[in-house]
């Protein structure tokens, strides 16, 4: 077991509860749109209301959801569940209270696998339950005053909560990042977390190392991996300078400023029972028969985990490259796609790290917007692996296919003189001609130093203009030089 990381002599414990907007196309319990952008208070009907004769009907939608993602992370999911009303007051929640599940969730326990640099680390589920999210308090536009959107009201969310298993906030953003990835493959959330489909809440508490669990602080709605490594890492220093002054933590929920990076309480920590749950009397338990599951399971798409095992077992990927084409789904249809074009796993893995992820990143782009054709990648790795152009003139000609000057490979090699020479004669004669003009640098080679032979190879592709294939020139001065 690896020893947990100290921060001035204390360790750091934390959980994670993440809410994950569902991709259903109506909310919850109504048939109102979850559709985001519509001007404020359009996509609120009266049951996301609670006007007085309103009943909530449950999506079918959201429930096979949850159960695919119980199922992915290995979970239990439970034959039969509660919806409870969670009662609060807050100008957004216009029922009074948030239908949720509290004492009977649908999926129970899980897990989440995370690496941290080269150490490999089980992140323990301790429950995912349906839930409805509540409006959109507005601040910005209005002086002295507070607006209230209700869209978001009723719209469908897993709560996905994790043990108190991290110990650093590096940990805690890995196991973001890999959840994030996991529900978008699993497509039972859009993940955007600029439109708060995706956001994250972290429990915080520092303890010294044996001791009981501090008490803990929570940091609610940290909508980036950004904020949420710069929440935690402030929220640790300011409990250790705190206890440090002989001062005690008290249970709080506090928000995360990302203009100063510093958290700042808002209120008192409720404990459970403040909510005063209850069973929701206008919801039957929700059942869900084994042959629900079973079916649910059968739909399921190859999970990154087990397809990054297929890379590497039948396409002889490193575990690295393997993680990396099963980033997301997309990415990995798009690798299985070159590679079944090209033939090359390794060199079709090596240019969608290199050469295609460089250009997404820098522009901000997705696979799914990537400009140049696969087919037309494929036929330039081919073209590299015969040959026919170098690594370098590939290159020239995926800037090219980027730019829309063409997608024809062949047609791009020819026009832009990037045809290797590949005629043995021609070469041949290339070769004797720089060994004949470079009597110092052939002198140097054969006593011993390797750079003379560098050079060399560089005085044949200078004479052949770029065009010589550089295995085959060194091939070639190797045994004319003995």
């Amino acid at each position: 077991m690896n020893t947990p990381p100290l921060i001035r002599g204390f360790e750091v414990v934390i959980g994670l509860e993440t809410h994950a907007q569902l991709s259903t196309r109506s909310k919850i319990f109504s048939g109102a749109s979850t559709q985001f952008g519509a001007a404020p208070n359009t996509q609120a009907c009266a049951v996301d209301l609670a006007l007085p004769g309103t009943l909530p009907v449950l999506n079918r939608g959201a429930v096979e959801r949850a159960i695919r993602f119980g199922l992915a992370v290995q979970a239990k999911v439970a034959p039969l569940s509660i919806f409870a009303r969670k009662n609060y007051f807050y100008p957004d929640l216009p029922k009074g209270y948030q239908i949720s599940q509290y004492e009977i969730p649908v999926v129970q326990g899980g897990h989440v696998d995370i690496r941290v640099g080269e150490q490999g680390k089980r992140v323990r589920l301790t429950r995912a339950h349906l839930e409805e999210d509540a409006g959109k308090s507005l601040h910005e536009d209005y002086a002295g005053a507070t607006g209230i959107d209700l869209n978001r009201a009723g719209t469908p969310l897993l709560e996905i909560v994790t043990e108190p298993d991290m110990r650093s906030s590096a940990e805690a953003v890995e196991y973001a990042k890999a959840l994030h990835a996991l529900v978008v493959w699993l497509g039972v959330c859009d993940g955007n977390m600029q439109e708060g489909s995706f956001r994250c809440d972290a429990n915080v508490s520092v303890r010294r190392p044996g001791g009981p669990l501090g008490t803990r602080r929570e940091v609610k709605n940290l909508n980036s991996f950004r904020f949420l490594q710069q929440a935690i890492d402030f929220e640790v220093q300011w409990q250790i300078d705190r206890i440090e002054d002989g001062l005690a933590i008290e249970q709080a929920t506090v928000l995360f400023d990302p203009d100063t990076g510093e958290t700042r309480a808002m209120r008192t920590k409720e404990d459970a029972h403040d909510y005063r749950y209850f069973p929701d009397p206008d919801l039957p338990p929700l059942v869900i028969a084994p042959e629900w599951v079973e079916r649910v399971r059968a739909e399921m798409p190859e999970l990154p985990g087990a397809m990054a095992e297929r890379f590497q077992r039948d396409d002889g990927l490193p575990a690295y490259d393997a993680a990396m084409m099963t980033q997301s789904l997309a990415f990995a249809c798009s690798y299985e796609t070159l590679r079944d074009a090209c033939g090359q796993p390794k060199l079709a893995a090596n240019w969608l790290m290199g050469e295609v992820s460089k250009r997404l990143n820098a522009e901000g782009r997705d696979i799914a917007d990537l400009p140049v054709a696969l087919p037309a990648l494929a036929a330039l790795i081919r073209r590299v692996v015969d040959g026919t152009v170098s690594n370098n003139g590939a290159r020239q000609v995926f800037d090219a296919l980027w730019s829309g000057e063409g997608q024809d490979v062949d047609a791009l090699i020819e026009a832009k003189g990037l045809k290797q020479m590949n005629d043995a004669g021609a070469l041949e004669a290339i070769v004797d001609q720089v060994i004949a003009a470079n009597a110092k640098s052939v002198d140097e080679y054969r006593s011993g130093k390797d750079k003379a032979f560098n050079a060399l190879v560089g005085q044949v592709m200078k004479a052949s203009k770029g065009k010589a294939n550089p295995t085959q020139a060194s091939e070639l001065l190797k045994r004319k030089l003995g």
